[in-house]
């Protein structure tokens, strides 16, 4: 679903400059392979393609302070509410970006990435768009390029036919897929952390999907 645009946030986005690139000064070539210069410390790097209102990111982030998170987001209106959450619980361990995922080899140099996190993202159920997927096999390779040996994607979805999708993708891509669950929530890990979307779809009984993948 396509949100109301809010101009105000354009304006406003900037109270958190000190850790969200905006989309009028985006991320760009000059972070690439110095995002721990940014953070102004060497620590694993973990980055959540589709942040969302980021739930996810400031749980993790406050759960392991002793990793750098990177939250990426299309949607500038809906950063802003990540923003919040991350400036309300002082996190100093994030960073958010209004950033288009297709060009993310522009921002991340070649094994930079300890570990990608796609959580609930567009299954792009027509044919036709397969490879528009976050978990195509063209992404993989991006993916792969920048994880550093050994790296790992967590992924999460409630839609059965794009998970069943990816797992042929990560199948195709000659990755090593483990932890893989048809119905997370069935199985009470007390460590999952869940997304805005997952709590509302857990609510109408969906079932969650998850899987880890290890790109050797």
């Amino acid at each position: 679903m396509r949100l109301r645009r809010k101009p105000w946030v354009d304006q406003a986005i900037h109270d958190f400059d000190a850790f969200v690139f905006p989309k009028d000064a985006p991320a760009s070539e000059e972070q690439q392979g110095h995002w721990a210069e940014v953070f102004g410390r060497e620590a694993p790097l973990y980055v959540e393609l589709g942040t969302g209102k980021g739930d996810f990111i400031s749980q993790l982030a406050e759960r392991t302070p002793a990793v750098n998170f990177i939250g990426i987001e299309a949607q500038q209106d809906v950063l802003y509410a990540a923003a919040k959450k991350v400036a309300a619980m002082e996190l100093k361990n994030v960073r958010l970006l209004v950033f288009d995922i297709n060009e993310i080899e522009r921002i991340f140099a070649p094994g930079e990435v300890d570990r990608f996190f796609i959580n609930f993202c567009d299954p792009w159920p027509k044919k036709r768009h397969y490879k528009r997927r976050l978990t195509y096999v063209g992404f993989l390779e991006k993916y792969r390029k920048l994880l550093k040996t050994g790296g790992e994607l967590h992924f999460k979805t409630d839609n059965r036919p794009l998970f069943d999708f990816s797992l042929k993708q990560f199948e195709e891509a000659q990755l090593a897929v483990r932890d893989v669950s048809f119905d997370l929530h069935a199985e009470d890990r007390p460590e999952n952390i869940m997304t805005e979307y997952e709590r509302k779809f857990s609510g109408f009984g969906e079932k969650i999907n998850r899987c880890e993948v290890v790109f050797p």
